[in-house]
């Protein structure tokens, strides 16, 4: 009876081992299909894009969610198709936020470059890019993001290259990001990189630390005769203006006076023709006339004035010369 139970006893014991056994087996297969290589979910981001393949060969893209596979056959990769990414060439960015924070290295193997002029300037810049194809992004180019950095770089010394140093740090950056941006956009585009470029941001373009003071003092040189043009300008605009405005003025005045002359003297031509003309019809009757007005005119202008015949005499001290008087 003893053996018996011994025996019963025995095989409970194996049977609740292989239970255990059973659902261990039960739980890491769960496991496995959920979260391991036979997870047969995956899940997507809401900013990025997944890449099934099958076999090894691409299958589909699938969009932002949870998606079905099927284990072991088929992988998939999550590219950010939808978020900005950002390459950084002279610089790196620490800590972003309100006061950014750089490193304090020098990357001088990036940013060091030969202009046009045969001058050295470190260009510092960025490039904001998406992925727009991400199937060309996988599996077009080998190592795409390194292989973009040199695409940058090159493009940018070329640029940079056919510019004087002038027109680098100072007055054509603007042209010079734009013409970056569209030839490394020809270029992603031509090695079927998936890239799309956003913008090429100059963070800081400056000469060497051994020629900067140089440098600076030829800058500001230019800065100082662009003051003195703009200032010259400025009175230029003033003065001329001014002058011309007179100079119209004169000539309107000038205009005037002419047209006033001219009329008084036509309308005194036409009054010396009318009275001619009535002269002529009555000589005597107009020479008395004019006789008469002249001598209205002469006399008051005489003063005192003194009239007698020519056989009085020794009138002289009768007369009192030296007081005013109206005469006779």
């Amino acid at each position: 009876m003893s053996n018996d139970y011994i025996d019963l006893k025995k095989v409970d014991l194996r049977d609740l081992s292989r239970q255990k056994i059973f659902i261990g087996l039960a739980v890491l297969l769960v496991l496995l299909l959920l979260l391991g290589p036979l997870s047969i979910w995956y899940q997507v981001d809401a900013n990025s894009e997944g890449v099934v393949l099958r076999l090894g060969k691409y299958n589909r893209t699938t969009a932002p969610g949870l998606h079905f596979r099927i284990p072991l056959l088929e992988s998939y990769d999550v590219v950010p198709s939808q978020r900005q990414l950002k390459e950084e060439f002279g610089f790196r960015t620490v800590r972003a936020g309100i006061r950014t924070e750089y490193s304090t290295g020098q990357y001088l193997e990036e940013s060091l470059m030969l202009t046009g002029d045969l001058n050295v300037a470190i260009v510092e810049w960025s490039v904001q890019y998406r992925i727009k194809d991400p199937f060309k992004f996988l599996f077009r180019v080998r190592s795409v993001r390194e292989t973009f950095r040199d695409m940058s770089q090159a493009v940018m010394r070329e640029i940079v290259g056919d510019r004087t140093v002038n027109e680098v740090i100072t007055v054509g950056r603007t042209e010079l990001a734009i013409t970056v941006q569209e030839k490394l956009q020809e270029l992603c585009d031509q090695y079927e990189t998936g890239i799309r470029v956003d913008q090429v941001i100059l963070q800081d373009i400056t000469p060497p630390d051994a020629v900067k003071p140089s440098f600076n003092e030829v800058n500001q040189a230019q800065q100082e005769r662009e003051q003195l043009i703009n200032e010259a300008r400025a009175e230029y605009n003033l003065e001329v203006p001014r002058a011309r405005g007179e100079a119209d003025q004169m000539i309107r005045q000038a205009e005037g006076y002419s047209i006033d002359r001219v009329n008084r003297s036509q309308g005194e031509a036409s009054r010396f023709r009318a009275v001619y003309a009535e002269y002529r019809r009555a000589p005597q009757v107009t020479r008395r006339r004019i006789y008469i007005e002249t001598i209205s005119k002469l006399l008051p202008s005489l003063g005192r004035k003194l009239i007698i015949s020519k056989d009085a005499g020794n009138l002289v001290p009768l007369l009192q010369f030296g007081k005013e008087g109206s005469g006779q």
